[in-house]
């Protein structure tokens, strides 16, 4: 346990010689600090009667005109966002902004920050003083990939978190089920990061571990849509298209969950989110097989 408590410190310590967490955690400070000054909510009694998003004004209901059957022109007032409780809708759809913009674009970064972790860990040098030490290489891989992980859940938690908190408590609306999400943020960098750490061990190159883990992630993009385009592919062709969607991971589809988890939907299905893990567990395996066997 100790052993492993010091490779994570090692790893901790690179990101922060780097300026890794210190940036990382600047930008999660300056996005909810941003989003503290820059909305303004005005409640009364529990009712939201206006919003002030960077000083633009948006009121809470508005008045449409339209012409009835009779000539007559009538005026209705409608709510800004959504029918029924304005307020809670206006939090619950920052919520699943955040949530998606946390994952997608905190994800892409968290990806591109972490990835050559992977490879320095194999470096001359650095690979020949861990394996002089009583380690196990299993012990190593893992103690770097814990490492990884601490960081980028404690930076999630905080970003979410930090959002959460501003949002409850300048609406006075505490929509605790929004925190849900966080732990399928972190869940699907674990299952891409697993790609990064497959495709590092066995190149020891990290453009060519994001190469591929964006490749994948557009995929994604293209099976999330297997409903549609399923039906224009030929049978001949439409079979390894399915057999795709099933092997690889389904990261634009679990952008749904995310937002459901986020917001009032409650979740269909996690289909999705399974595959995609049972997906990222094939990759670790395959990771700590070939790091075994490496001669270094």
């Amino acid at each position: 346990m100790s052993q492993l408590l010091g490779l994570l410190r090692l790893t901790i310590r690179e990101l922060y010689a780097k300026k890794i967490v210190v940036g990382a955690a600047l930008m999660a400070t300056l996005a909810w600090v941003m989003l503290a000054f820059a909305l303004n909510l005005d409640v009364v009694d529990g009712t939201l009667a206006g919003i002030r998003l960077f000083g633009n004004e948006i009121p809470a209901e508005q008045q449409v005109q339209s012409q009835g059957d009779d000539g007559q022109v009538e005026t209705e007032i409608i709510e800004t966002f959504g029918a029924g409780n304005a307020l809670r809708n206006l939090v619950i759809g920052i919520s699943q902004f955040t949530a998606g913009a946390a994952y997608w674009i905190g994800l892409l970064l968290a990806l591109f920050a972490t990835a050559p972790l992977m490879v320095s860990l194999q470096n001359t040098g650095t690979i020949d003083v861990l394996l002089s030490k009583p380690l196990s290489r299993s012990k190593l891989l893992t103690g770097r990939l814990v490492g990884v992980f601490t960081a980028v859940a404690i930076l999630t938690t905080y970003l979410m978190g930090a959002v959460w908190l501003v949002m409850s408590l300048k609406s006075g609306i505490w929509y605790p089920k929004f925190l849900m999400s966080i732990g399928v943020v972190i869940l699907m960098f674990g299952v891409m990061y697993g790609v990064v750490t497959l495709v590092s061990v066995l190149s020891q190159s990290t453009a060519l571990a994001l190469i591929v883990t964006y490749g994948l992630i557009f995929a994604s993009i293209i099976l999330s849509v297997r409903e549609q385009l399923e039906p224009q592919i030929n049978p001949p062709w439409r079979s390894i298209y399915v057999g795709l969607y099933h092997l690889l991971p389904n990261f634009t589809e679990v952008t749904k969950t995310v937002a459901q988890l986020a917001g009032q939907e409650p979740v269909p299905g996690w289909y999705p989110l399974l595959s995609s893990v049972l997906f990222g567990l094939v990759m670790y395996a395959a990771s700590y097989a070939i790091f075994q066997r490496k001669d270094y």
